[in-house]
């Protein structure tokens, strides 16, 4: 019953065994249907969600959980009360709390205050939730090991959950940005430590070449607003449209977190091209999430 605020929180072996418990919830939901009965989760969201609020409700409520959905206005995170409080009362109550904030040092602080497990499900630091669905994704087409994946676009906190779960899957990740934008060096340092290896470049076609998995997001995060315009200036040259996706090795898949700025950090014909995942990888975000939660209760 561990935290789960990074993708580092898992030993690698861990890692492997909970996409393995995702590739068997996939195929057979009924095996662990009412696995969880009896226990409760409740689920935060400081930061609109969809695709997140949705695999996380059901996938609780198919494993038998409780699932309790708590809005920002209701909770007041850190105004109307301590995180530090928070944790502490939602303890008594709940049997594992899964958060969606903005600042990762707030899940740090329920994570203190808390003995039941506190699970990522998004802060400015990463995106650990995703990486399982991600990483799950690509191994439904290729072994992990030595597959070569490039993410393109933002340094933000997918990219960083992706560096670190692709490197202790061994694969190769190579993340390119524009300058200014690359991950922060202590994830990269962190990552590397791993088997795999991640590196950063600003040139896409060097980064691109003979990849198996293109792998892109949204160019201003929530919370980026302000800075949306300037930012598409700077990373119009950084889409991922047909010619950029033809640079990749053949029988290459696309990814995408989703939702999608279609015409921005990808165009329509990658995006719906047929060797596109993104809604593979979307559903993948329940089969991972309860792959997770059976991990944490130890079922």
């Amino acid at each position: 019953m561990n935290d789960f605020l990074s993708v580092a929180d898992m030993a690698p072996s861990e890692l492997i065994e909970v996409l393995d418990k995702a590739a068997a919830v996939k195929k057979d939901s009924t095996a662990s249907a009412g696995a969880l009965s009896g226990k409760s989760i409740g689920l935060f969201f400081q930061k609109p969600s969809a695709r997140t609020r949705i695999s996380t409700e059901v996938g609780a409520a198919e494993l038998g959980m409780t699932p309790i959905v708590l809005k920002a206005d209701e909770i007041g995170l850190g105004k109307r009360e301590a995180v530090s409080d928070v944790g502490k009362v939602f303890d008594r109550y709940l049997d594992a709390l899964a958060f969606r904030v903005f600042s990762h040092d707030d899940l740090v602080t329920l994570a203190d205050n808390a003995e039941a497990p506190v699970i990522n499900l998004l802060s400015d630091l990463e995106h650990p939730c995703q990486a399982l669905a991600d990483l799950q994704t690509v191994a439904e087409t290729r072994p992990l090991p030595e597959t070569v994946l490039t993410y393109v676009g933002d340094g933000n906190n997918v990219a960083h959950s992706l560096m670190l779960a692709g490197a202790m899957a061994g694969m190769e990740i190579r993340i390119v940005t524009p300058p200014g934008y690359e991950p922060a060096d202590s994830v990269l340092a962190a990552a590397n430590a791993y088997a795999g290896a991640v590196t950063v470049t600003n040139d896409v076609r060097q980064a691109v070449s003979d990849a198996h998995v293109v792998y892109t997001d949204v160019w201003a995060s929530m919370g980026q607003e302000a800075e949306a315009e300037a930012r598409k200036k700077l990373f119009m040259q950084y889409q991922v449209n047909g010619a950029v996706f033809d640079m990749a090795a053949d029988g290459a898949i696309f990814l995408h977190c989703l939702p999608a700025h279609r015409g921005d950090e990808a165009t329509d014909d990658v995006l719906d091209h047929a060797r596109s995942r993104i809604f593979d990888q979307a559903e993948n975000r329940l089969h991972s999430f309860k792959a997770l939660l059976l991990h944490t209760f130890g079922r």
